[in-house]
């Protein structure tokens, strides 16, 4: 089941030691782009800061326009967001893989 990513982070323990696959719209095409498996890195549960956390970056290249879109997975003690260049996060899919 996708999972529309809402302004407030996703659930870290929900998702820490998962992998997740995310969906998205190219914003250079318009056609819906999956991504492979991605970890969601442990939340830094020492961190002084609360943006300070993990992240995940990849790139993904848009299988119709060849578009390399940036993708960044960042987990927090509030949460975890998935960041995908060049697309607004509220049009960001998620889904856990098991």
């Amino acid at each position: 089941m996708w999972i529309q990513q809402k302004s407030t982070p996703a659930p870290v323990d929900e998702l820490q030691g998962h992998t997740v696959g995310l969906k998205f719209e190219c914003n250079n095409c318009h056609k819906e782009v999956f991504t492979a498996s991605i970890g969601v890195p442990a939340a830094e549960h020492f961190a002084t800061m609360p943006d300070d956390g993990q992240y995940e970056t990849e790139q993904l290249q848009c299988p119709t326009c060849d578009m390399t879109h940036e993708i960044t997975v960042k987990s927090s003690r509030e949460g975890v967001r998935f960041e995908v260049s060049e697309v607004d996060p509220g049009q960001v899919y998620y889904q856990v893989q098991h």
